[in-house]
């Protein structure tokens, strides 16, 4: 029952954010300000997101970074051995 109710949650949710090229949000077309600037620069700023496409890239590359050590133990190095006579 409750599992029911989670997934009812979970994807209304989901499916209220619009996803574009940048990222989900609430709207389907981000409001971007396009300008040069003095110098000639091209500048863009746009809205923020509610999920950026490049945060999710980050946090998952830092996931598995993290996995992948924990499973070779690169973190543990190994003690010396010393001769003694």
């Amino acid at each position: 029952m409750y599992k029911n109710i989670i997934f009812l949650i979970s994807s209304i949710v989901v499916f209220t954010g619009c996803m574009n090229k940048r990222g989900i949000s609430t709207t389907y077309y981000n409001d971007c300000r396009e300008y040069y600037d003095a110098r000639g620069y091209y500048h863009q700023d746009c809205d923020e997101n509610l999920i950026e496409f490049a945060d999710v890239k980050e946090g998952t590359a830092k996931a598995y970074d993290s996995a992948k050590k924990a499973i070779t133990h690169t973190e543990h190095e190994k003690p010396e051995h010393k001769v003694v006579w």
